[in-house]
């Protein structure tokens, strides 16, 4: 299994997060997100379904998150 490479986490402004806590937050999720995501990929090829389509429904489903602070913009 291949190590997730973590982002460097930039605010809206393009400049670094520099709160280690939130850094650290942001870094579990990821990983934690990965595995899931893993698990399911796996699960999904075992079952006989389509590998790309399973990634392409796993892009959509990331697009398809919403932004519960209209206030605060990623972009």
């Amino acid at each position: 299994m291949s190590k997730l490479k973590l982002p460097k986490w930039l605010t809206p402004r393009g400049e670094p997060v520099s709160c280690l806590d939130k850094i650290k937050v942001l870094n579990e999720n990821l990983e934690e997100i990965r595995a899931m995501a893993q698990d399911a990929l796996e699960d999904a090829v075992l079952m006989g379904c389509d590998e790309a389509q399973f990634r392409k429904v796993m892009r959509e489903l990331a697009e398809s998150l919403d932004n519960p602070y209209p206030g605060k913009k990623g972009t």
